[in-house]
């Protein structure tokens, strides 16, 4: 059973950091490609960033590129945010990529002056 629990949101100003983990159990953590979603108010869930087994390979949505860096260890997926901005006040969530059935309850991103 997948089990997926992250943290270390927060509320952050403009310019700001955060470093976002997510703990995952249940399941094979290195047979799988592991991802970051976020859902902001009003909006659909999108993905943010996702790791490929190994590490070695990641991939960002245009508008977070240069700012975040997706990392993982032998059973953490992590989400370093810098330079913060208002547009990326969200829920964020992990997740396998393609996604399991299994959602972890999100850690909440605010950024704000």
């Amino acid at each position: 059973q997948v089990q997926l629990a992250e943290s270390g949101g927060g509320l952050v100003q403009p310019g700001g950091s955060l470093r976002l983990s997510c703990k995952a159990s249940g399941f094979t953590f290195s047979r799988y490609v592991m991802s970051w979603y976020r859902q902001a108010p009003g909006k659909e869930l999108e993905l943010v960033a996702l790791i490929s087994r190994f590490g070695d390979n990641t991939n960002y949505v245009d508008s977070v590129k240069g700012r975040f860096t997706i990392s993982r260890n032998s059973a953490t997926v992590y989400l370093q945010m810098n330079s913060l901005k208002l547009e990326d006040t969200a829920v964020y969530y992990c997740n396998t990529e393609p996604p399991s059935v299994s959602w972890g309850q999100g850690t909440q991103v605010t950024v704000s002056s």
